[in-house]
């Protein structure tokens, strides 16, 4: 699918707030309601947007402790990467795996109440996956920027 700057004007009132109006956006865009209504609903069908969310505060749900881990599996045979993969997925403290190149295989982003709620999670969730070689654990201090919006 081809953006035109419409649509990439559209994404981006839509990265900022997906809660305004249909009439808001057409009215920031100088388009009719249908119009807009039309292209939104052409960006989802056509995969451009993939999902509505609310971001949820941290602090407020007492999840402020961030963690990003590095995992290095001791085997790179296809079973273990596809059954770790399988596993992260069950794990609700972490909100983002990826599957990286350099001397640890994933990164993941963890978010518990603390320390101890950490602790709990390596000794029986995270290192009672099979085929984990190492971990290797870095706490945020704090966060400087976040933005779940992409840049188009």
């Amino acid at each position: 699918m081809i953006l035109d700057e419409i649509d990439l004007r559209l994404v981006r009132l839509l990265q900022e707030d997906a809660k305004k109006t249909t009439k808001q956006y057409a009215d920031a865009l100088e388009l009719s309601n249908t119009a807009v209504y039309e292209r939104i609903k052409r960006l989802e069908r056509n995969g451009v947007i993939s999902k509505y969310v609310a971001l949820v505060d941290k602090k407020k749900v007492n999840r402020q402790f961030s963690v990003l881990c590095h995992v290095a599996l001791d085997q790179h045979i296809k079973e273990n990467v596809l059954h770790f993969e399988r596993e992260i997925q069950k794990l609700e403290e972490v909100v983002e795996c990826f599957h990286t190149s350099g001397s640890h295989d994933y990164i993941l982003k963890i978010h518990v109440e603390n320390m101890e709620a950490y602790r709990e999670f390596m000794v029986n969730k995270l290192t009672a996956i099979p085929h984990i070689g190492s971990t290797q654990s870095a706490f945020v201090i704090s966060e400087v920027k976040h933005t779940t919006a992409v840049h188009i």
